[in-house]
């Protein structure tokens, strides 16, 4: 397989993805957190990142949303980085659920394992592992700190979503308690939650999103700031992750499609990781009947059919 992308190329394909999707009106938005029900409905972006730190975007790609579930995989980047992979492994785990992301079934099916950090209740217990444990303050710059290492650039929370979220989030306090009850979690239940609700209201542009994949893609070192944010070796596993899980109980059938490893968010954004070639990430808010953004995952479903970046696809054409 080639592993250089043609920059022309690339920016063609972002532009017809753009173009031939840009008016499907399929799916609708989260309704259940009220600030995500307001947000445009219209609002479209694809952005590209290569290895010389070029971003490429077509459409809204300077739109801050919220980054909601694609959160997961930096905190559990950050949890393999400070303690090991093999740590998380052993203390929440690595398998697909195959059930809906906020399953407290799922739970219980596991023998009490919250089976992977890309769901609820491995998030949850990913931020409790977070050091320095029984701070809020230090879990919290680490975690802020990290995203922003990851996207070489700042993010801030938005406030609106982050008191609509805590508003309602009755589901997600019924996992970090059965956590707790199955000793799953590593910290103070309600801290390790508000960690979490608040990692998923932190705002996001697809610009930044599409550097975060880049960082991924290329072992751990920003292409943009050129400094290396995590260790290389967490890269194949944390992209193993995303293929197995990132879209949950719809994962199989994404990857089947794409060959593409990626992790979608309730706030509309998906991000995907092609591991030494590039890192992509769209948003539109428009959800599927299982939280995917319908639109994003055409678009990048087009380009990675366009470019060849099925990371199972040995041939290069």
């Amino acid at each position: 397989m080639s592993h250089s992308i043609d920059k022309d190329l690339l920016r063609e394909a972002l532009e017809q993805a753009h173009e031939r999707f840009c008016t499907d009106t399929a799916g609708k938005n989260a309704d259940y957190i009220p600030y995500l029900a307001s947000v445009p409905s219209s609002l479209f972006g694809i952005a590209a990142t290569l290895p010389d730190g070029d971003t490429l975007t077509v459409g809204d790609c300077d739109y801050s949303f919220g980054i909601e579930s694609v959160s997961k995989v930096p905190t559990a980047l950050l949890a393999m980085n400070q303690h090991s992979a093999e740590a998380v492994l052993d203390k929440i785990g690595a398998d697909a659920t195959g059930l809906p992301f906020n399953s407290i079934m799922a739970i219980l099916l596991e023998n009490d394992h919250p089976s992977t950090p890309l769901v609820n209740a491995g998030a949850i217990s990913a931020c409790s592992m977070i050091l320095p444990t029984g701070s809020a303050e230090g879990k919290w710059n680490a975690i802020r700190n990290f995203i922003e290492e990851l996207c070489g650039s700042k993010v801030e929370v938005i406030e609106e979503l982050y008191h609509s979220e805590s508003a309602t989030n009755f589901n997600n306090r019924s996992i970090a308690w059965l956590l707790r009850n199955y000793e799953r979690i590593y910290d103070d239940p309600e801290l390790s939650l508000d960690l979490y609700t608040r990692q998923c209201s932190l705002g996001i542009t697809a610009r930044q999103m599409a550097v975060m994949a880049a960082t991924i893609a290329f072992g751990g070192v920003n292409p943009l700031t050129r400094r290396e944010v995590f260790k290389s070796n967490l890269t194949p596993r944390i992209t193993s992750m995303m293929a197995t899980v990132g879209f949950y109980e719809h994962t199989g059938d994404w990857l089947f499609s794409t060959g593409l490893p990626a992790k979608s968010g309730v706030g509309g954004g998906i991000m995907a990781v092609v591991p030494g070639r590039i890192g992509i990430a769209a948003f539109a808010p428009p959800l599927d009947s299982s939280g995917n953004s319908s639109k994003a995952q055409k678009a990048l479903g087009f380009i990675a059919q366009r470019l060849n970046l099925n990371i199972f696809n040995a041939i290069d054409h």
